[in-house]
């Protein structure tokens, strides 16, 4: 294995190493501290480093943030049932290999007894494994076909005597009226009342309050492996557990394709806050599902120009403290979101095009570009606890 000064990466490893990086730095913060170091763990039971076997400056951040932080764990903390090993294991990998260059006395180092495991998993048979889960499937669906089984032979009972009794009333009826000599009375027909008609749904009013915004954190976002154009970020924003999300971290997250590739660095996409859309219909884009859209502004194409989406681009910044979730309104159009926009309706495309910065670089929206709405009123784009989001350099600029 060669030095770190020696390697040569892929974007797609530099990428990664950005994201370690960002890792150590909120390893460090205290930032959601047990999460972030089971996945560590996780990561590492398959992987030499954190590359998989290339060294980098990834693998030194993380053990030197973790180094004095592991020296105080206790035994079962390292290798108990519910430890760390493989952290540890690579930790001590990093003290002791040449290409990491620490060159650390041995009292620097973190003390490691390898003979003290405290828990081995115990192997998994994978045949008897997916034996037993097979039957444990069989054996449910036939409960639940038993089940079925039994009320319906219940309700054909239940209602085979109901006929019975009708019948033998209707008899008793017959048989009481040929003695009297006179007719059977006909039964009265019952009037049914009119169903009661539900009453239609208030339409929402119109408003940009309608497009769901939040604060998103982009906790890692790498090339799309099949479009040149798109980046896919994995972006926690407050959501619970459902079929557009996956977990990374500890954190509940979507997985966002958004066409920046080329217009912002991969670099400048980790670990950073932004303002997210987030109930557009997810789509698939080259494959994989996006299920949010990512705020960047960049300049209005002019009259008789054709926009060849070659930037500049600027991503939407919420406020300096923001947390993952926290929703975005324009101030003086605060209302609930929809659960999901219907594309049918074209709510996001009436209501984008009033999305635009200030010359204090501030995103606004511009009641006067959307006709419907019969306002002229501008109001600023802000978080629950009042930060104004906002761009780098672009005034009166696009923002979608």
């Amino acid at each position: 294995m060669a030095s770190i000064s020696a390697q040569t990466y892929t974007p797609t490893e530099e990428a990664e190493i950005q994201q370690w990086l960002t890792t150590s730095e909120r390893l460090r913060a205290g930032e959601d501290k047990p999460s972030i170091l089971e996945t560590l763990n996780g990561h590492l039971a398959s992987r030499t480093t954190l590359l998989g076997s290339k060294p980098s400056k990834a693998d030194v951040a993380i053990y030197e943030t973790l180094a004095p932080i592991v020296a105080k764990w206790s035994p079962d903390e390292r290798t108990g049932e519910h430890g760390h090993p493989h952290i540890v294991r690579h930790l001590d990998f990093v003290q002791n290999s040449p290409q990491f260059g620490l060159a650390l006395k041995h009292d620097q180092k973190v003390s490691v007894d390898h003979d003290d495991v405290r828990h081995v998993k115990p192997p998994v048979d994978a045949k008897a494994e997916k034996e037993r889960l097979k039957k444990e499937k069989a054996a449910a669906a036939a409960g639940a076909a038993g089940a079925g089984a039994g009320n319906k032979e219940a309700t054909l009972v239940d209602r085979t005597k109901e006929k019975v009794r009708e019948k033998a009333a209707e008899v008793k009826g017959a048989a009481a009226a040929a003695v009297a000599g006179g007719e059977q009375p006909k039964k009265e027909k019952k009037e049914k009342a009119p169903k009661p008609q539900k009453a239609p749904a208030a339409a929402a009013p119109l408003s940009p309050a309608l497009i769901d915004l939040r604060v998103g954190h982009i906790l890692k976002a790498i090339n799309h492996p099949d479009a040149d154009s798109l980046f896919v970020s994995t972006i926690a924003m407050g959501d619970q557990t459902g079929d557009d999300t996956t977990e990374y971290e500890g954190q509940v997250c979507r997985t966002v394709c958004s066409g920046l590739n080329g217009l912002i660095p991969l670099a400048e996409m980790q670990g950073r806050k932004v303002v997210v859309v987030c109930n557009l219909k997810p789509v698939k884009m080259r494959g994989i599902k996006s299920s949010a859209m990512v705020l960047a502004a960049s300049p209005k194409i002019k009259e008789g120009e054709v926009d060849d989406h070659k930037g500049p681009v600027e991503l939407v910044s919420p406020p300096e403290g923001s947390k993952a979730g926290e929703r975005v309104f324009f101030e003086g159009w605060k209302g609930e979101p929809e659960g999901q926009l219907n594309p049918k309706k074209k709510i996001w495309e009436m209501f984008q095009p009033g999305f635009t910065t200030t010359d204090n670089l501030e995103v606004a929206f511009n009641a006067s570009a959307v006709e419907q709405l019969g306002k002229a009123d501008v109001g600023k784009l802000v978080t629950e606890s009042g930060g104004v989001c906002t761009v780098q350099t672009l005034k009166d600029a696009v923002v979608r």
